[in-house]
């Protein structure tokens, strides 16, 4: 059955020469072998699709002639359509007139290049723990840390030039910050781009290097990080701090993760926006009410015990609790009645009598 060549590419007949490249070129990254999505008897497809419409001469002569076309002027499998391979398909981008075919450009890196396509270079993100105390978690703190990483180097701003001193062109990419080379791949040679290993794709070398860096523009330094740690914070919550992780030449530096870890309190919990603590009272004060002091994270507070309160009951200290936003949660205190373990005479008997009232 004879090959549609448009319709492999998801085009109409007569597609423009950027529209069949754009076209090859998301096919191409989706299909390529090396892809999780890959398919290598699709890719050849859509190359060898490519391979004719993308040359002028020959989509000219397959829009004339169709599919009955094979090789017009006796040139048999060699101009045609029938005898497509890979040496014709990669020999093709670098003949004069031919059509425009750069690995680099399609697939955006895949084969070792950096094209304008690629994500900047980015540094290493670094990772640490912090213990704070409940009520640090609570109100918030500042703590500050001391790591040891790669930093942009301070002599030369990351420039990798001395102080003073001017950078010039990188003689091994021509200040392009790119070298071009052949690799060789399934579908035979094939020219790539890559990142300049000389000046890091930055194009410039500095005359005279940093003593500091040796011209690398990063050193590993000690640096202290203030940790501004936000009111209410919870146990396990990650802070991010953007571009405080490894540095590197030429790209963004990583992040830093802050993992908090909330040491427990002798006597509060958390309950969401709420602080909850245990009151022991007597037996006589839940009965006729009573005066009692709560330990907040305030400081003591005065909380009036209604009489008849019930065990397990919970009362409300409003605006003591965790601060969000412009307001505060509540502090709840839950009463725990506790029970006499032995009376005394006197006791007894005016239990006794308390009895004989019903209660």
């Amino acid at each position: 059955m004879a090959k549609d060549y448009y319709e492999t590419l998801g085009l109409q007949k007569g597609a423009s020469k950027d529209e069949v490249k754009k076209a090859f070129r998301k096919l191409a990254a989706k299909y390529h072998p090396d892809k999780q999505t890959g398919d290598e008897a699709k890719f050849k497809e859509i190359s060898e699709a490519y391979a004719v419409l993308g040359d002028e001469k020959k989509k000219a002569e397959y829009d004339t002639y169709g599919h009955a076309y094979q090789g017009a002027g006796g040139g048999g499998g060699q101009g045609g359509f029938g005898g497509f391979n890979w040496s014709d398909f990669q020999q093709a981008a670098g003949q004069q007139g031919g059509f425009e075919f750069d690995m680099e450009d399609l697939f955006g890196g895949m084969f070792g290049g950096g094209g304008g396509g690629s994500r900047q270079a980015r540094g290493r993100d670094i990772s640490i723990d912090i213990e704070l105390a409940f009520q640090d978690a609570i109100f918030g703190v500042t703590r500050k840390v001391l790591l040891t990483k790669t930093n942009t180097c301070k002599e030369c701003s990351g420039s990798g030039a001395k102080k003073g001193t001017d950078l010039t062109d990188c003689s091994t990419c021509n200040g392009q910050g790119r070298v071009r080379e052949t690799r060789q791949s399934f579908m035979g040679q094939v020219q790539t781009v890559r990142e300049c290993n000389v000046c890091q794709g930055r194009g410039k070398v500095p005359k005279e290097v940093c003593g500091h860096c040796a011209g690398a523009g990063v050193a590993r330094a000690e640096e202290e990080i203030e940790i501004e740690i936000p009111a209410g914070i919870q146990n396990g919550e990650m802070i991010r701090m953007t571009g405080r992780g490894e540095a590197i030449p030429n790209g963004a530096a990583g992040d830093l993760y802050i993992k908090i870890h909330v040491k427990s309190h002798k006597s509060i919990v958390r309950d969401g926006a709420n602080l909850q603590a245990d009151l022991h009272v007597k037996l006589s004060d839940a009965l006729l009410g009573n005066t009692y002091k709560v330990e907040t994270l305030d400081g003591s507070v005065d909380i009036k015990i209604p009489a008849g309160v019930k065990h397990g009951e919970l009362l409300r200290i409003k605006g003591k609790g965790v601060p969000h936003g412009s307001s505060r949660g509540d502090f709840m205190v839950k009463i725990q009645i506790d029970l006499p373990q032995k009376l005394s005479r006197q006791a007894k008997k005016l239990i006794e009598e308390l009895k004989g009232h019903g209660v």
